[in-house]
C-alpha cells in the first residue's frame, strides 16, 4: 500500500482497540470521524515560503521562478512543478536518495489538483510568447511524518504559492525581445493570479468501507483498508479524486464523502487566506536591503 508508515507495527489487539474505538465514532487522539487535526500556518522572512503542521505532520513548502523557453504547444504560457523530499529524519521508513512510490504519489496528488484545475493562471506568467515565460518550482519538504501528508503538503504549496512574488519584467531593445528584469527595490514584485484554491481532502476507510474518518493519523493509516483524496475549492467544484488501490467503496460514500470534503475545504481555505493576509501586514514593517542592478536578457 502506498505511504504506509513503517515504523509503528500494530499488534493485533492494538489493530482491535483503534477499529472497534472506530465503530463507535471515537479515534486514539479524541477527535470525532470527520474531525481534522489542529492546523498552523507559519511563513518564512522570504516570499513563498511556508511551513505547515497539521496534528504531528509538519511540511515546508518553497516556491521559486525563473525565466525559461516554453513548450511548443504553449508558447503563452508558464509552467508549474511539484518537487518533494522525504528525509529520513522526517521517518526512518524513508529512504534517502531517488524519490519512492510516496514521494512520487503524494507529488502527483497535489500536482493534478493545482495544474488541472487551473488554479494558477499560467497566461499571466508568460513574457514573450514563445521565447521567455516564467516556470515555478514548489518543493514539498516533509519535516515530520505524523500521517497524512496529502493534506499537509497541499496546504504548503497553497500558502507558499499565495506569498510568492516574482519580479516585474519589462521588454524593450531595438528587436522588442529584449527583457529586463527588475530588483525589487525597483520595481514591486507581483504576487501569481490565483482563481481559487483547490484544497486536499483525505479520508481513510476501515471495515470494508463502513468506517470513514478525515484527517488520518500515521497509526490509523497502518491499519486502514484503503484512502481517497478530494480536491475541491470553495466553490465546491471537484478539481481531482484521487483512491490508490484498497478496499472498494460505494459510490453513496463517496458522495457523502464529497460533500463533507467541500466542507472542509471551505474551512481550510478560510485559514490559509487569513494566515496569508496576517503574514503580508506583519512583512510591511520588515527594513528593505539596498537595491540591485537590473537582470537583463535577450
Amino acid at each position: 500500500m502506498a505511504m504506509e508508515h513503517l515504523r509503528w507495527r500494530p499488534t493485533v489487539n492494538e489493530r482491535d482497540f483503534i477499529e472497534s474505538a472506530l465503530q463507535s465514532d471515537l479515534r486514539v487522539d479524541g477527535r470525532r470521524s470527520f474531525d481534522f487535526r489542529r492546523l498552523k500556518i507559519a511563513f518564512g522572512r522570504e516570499d513563498g515560503s511556508s511551513e505547515v503542521q497539521l496534528g504531528e505532520t509538519r511540511v515546508m513548502g518553497y516556491v521559486t521562478a525563473q525565466l525559461v523557453q516554453p513548450y511548443r504547444d504553449r508558447p503563452n504560457e508558464g509552467t508549474l512543478a511539484i518537487f518533494t523530499e522525504f528525509s529520513p529524519m522526517a521517518d526512518p521508513a524513508f529512504d534517502p536518495g531517488r524519490p519512492g512510490e510516496s514521494a512520487i504519489e503524494l507529488g502527483r496528488v497535489i500536482d493534478r489538483g493545482l495544474r488541472e484545475s487551473r488554479a494558477v493562471d499560467m497566461e499571466s506568467l508568460c513574457v514573450i510568447a514563445g521565447k521567455h515565460v516564467w516556470s515555478m518550482r514548489v518543493d514539498l519538504h516533509i519535516l515530520d511524518n505524523g500521517g497524512n501528508l496529502i493534506d499537509a503538503a497541499n496546504i504548503a504549496a497553497l500558502a507558499a504559492l499565495s506569498t510568492f512574488r516574482r519580479p516585474e519584467c519589462t521588454v524593450g531593445g531595438e528587436d522588442g525581445q529584449q527583457v529586463t528584469v527588475h530588483d525589487p527595490e525597483v520595481r514591486d514584485p507581483l504576487p501569481l493570479t490565483i482563481h481559487h484554491l483547490p484544497i486536499a481532502v483525505t479520508f481513510a476507510y476501515f471495515g470494508e468501507g463502513n468506517v470513514v474518518v478525515v484527517d488520518p493519523t500515521y497509526k490509523e493509516e497502518a491499519i486502514m483498508g484503503g484512502r481517497m483524496t478530494a480536491t475541491i475549492n470553495l466553490n465546491g467544484d471537484v478539481c481531482a479524486i484521487q483512491k490508490p488501490g484498497g478496499e472498494g467503496v460505494m459510490s453513496s460514500v463517496i458522495m457523502q464523502c464529497l460533500r463533507i470534503a467541500s466542507v472542509k475545504a471551505a474551512d481550510i481555505t478560510s485559514k490559509i487566506k487569513n494566515a496569508v493576509s496576517g503574514r503580508v501586514r506583519s512583512c510591511s514593517n520588515w527594513p528593505r536591503p539596498d537595491p540591485l542592478p537590473p537582470l537583463i536578457t535577450s
